[in-house]
């Protein structure tokens, strides 16, 4: 075989190992921050798994220690695929790095350089120096994907923001009297049961939670009973007690003003939720001061399901790091409400302008999908 031969076959095994290591990966999201979700497998030279993990959750053994745990001595010789770049400092668990080179393993393919300043190349650098051979594959995108919110708290203490929006071809959120159940399918909706099972947290309004009284469970591949933490920005505390979302499963932040009536916050805490005072913004809970409180607790990604005036006001903060809108084949017409509240627009050339980024729209039932980031 021809160099150029063996060299597109590596290529296409390199890909093959890391897409399974991708799948391990995800297992881990909306459990493991502030630690990055990763995945790893060990293949020998003769194309058989001889170890694979993931990381479970933060203070428990990364993934590429577990998948050297099952391989034992097969790992000597092998590669070993991982999702992010091995690290090289002491945490809370000692550096994948040293484990690495100790188990002899000739060659690692990772996909993201780590952007923790502790790591950042660092990693991949000392197994380099202990004759590791090392290659990157970004597996085109969707390891990409799988760290953006890892990447955008390490770098800038906030969370990740996914808006998703149900709306009717013509884009309302709702009928004039404010239903909206249901404007997507079952496909859709399971489908965000599943972001919300991968997501730290799910935000949405007042608005939302006194029109839909909304539980905000994941209730679609979640195995193992965590729950995203539930957040409201409300600002006068009008949140019921006995909401669903302030009673059910799992943890309830509630975000109010300065001016929130006593009596209801105190309802609030006896009813079992944790609320927090911020400071308001034009008559409402600063959405930036909120979600740098919830950076400050870890939170790497939040999926808002909010109605049409918490995302107005998260797109006129570009507070919005990525959309996903789904379009149901519906027409409401001219009475219905908005999707997205009023941005105070005046000329086209102001006009939000996303980027599909190379995503495209895709049927989910008989809806249709488009995810998009802001430009």
């Amino acid at each position: 075989m021809c160099a150029a031969s063996r060299g597109t076959v590596t290529a296409v095994s390199d890909a093959r190992w890391l897409q399974s290591a991708l799948q391990l990966a995800r297992r881990g999201l909306g459990r493991t921050s502030p630690n990055p979700p990763v995945g790893a497998v060990i293949v020998a030279d003769d194309g058989a798994v001889v170890g694979q993990g993931y990381h479970p959750r933060a203070g428990e053994p990364h993934a590429e220690a577990l998948a050297l745990r099952a391989a034992g001595e097969r790992a000597r010789g092998a590669t070993l695929y991982c999702t992010l770049e091995p690290c090289c400092h002491h945490g809370r668990t000692p550096p994948c790095t040293e484990a690495i080179i100790a188990a002899g393993v000739r060659r690692v393919v990772y996909g993201l350089t780590d952007p923790d300043p502790r790591c950042a190349g660092g990693g991949a650098e000392m197994l380099r120096q202990a004759g590791v051979e090392v290659a990157q594959n970004l597996l085109e995108g969707g390891i990409a994907e799988l760290y953006e919110p890892y990447v955008k708290h390490k770098i800038t203490g906030r969370p990740f923001v996914t808006l998703k929006l149900a709306l009717t071809l013509d884009g309302k959120g709702a009928t004039r009297t404010g239903d909206s159940r249901w404007i997507t399918g079952e496909p859709a909706r399971a489908l965000v049961h599943g972001w919300r099972n991968e997501s730290d947290a799910v935000l949405v309004g007042i608005g939302t939670v006194l029109a839909d009284a909304p539980q905000l469970t994941a209730r679609e591949g979640n195995h193992d009973g965590r729950q995203p933490l539930r957040v409201i920005a409300d600002t006068q505390a009008q949140t019921p007690p006995a909401a669903q979302v302030v009673t059910g499963p799992g943890q309830c932040l509630i975000a109010v003003g300065p001016d929130a009536p006593g009596e209801r916050v105190a309802a609030l805490r006896d009813a079992g939720a944790e609320v927090v005072s911020l400071a308001a913004e034009a008559g409402h809970v600063s959405l930036p001061a909120l979600l740098a409180l919830l950076g400050e607790r870890d939170v790497m990604s939040v999926l808002c399901e909010g109605g049409p005036g918490l995302a107005a006001g998260l797109v006129r903060a570009q507070l919005v790091d990525k959309f996903r809108l789904f379009y149901a084949p519906k027409l409401i017409g001219a009475e219905g409400l908005p999707g997205i509240g009023e941005l105070g627009l005046e000329r086209m050339a102001e006009a939000v302008a996303l980027d599909p980024r190379g995503w495209p729209p895709r049927l989910v039932g008989e809806d249709i999908l488009v995810t998009a980031y802001p430009v």
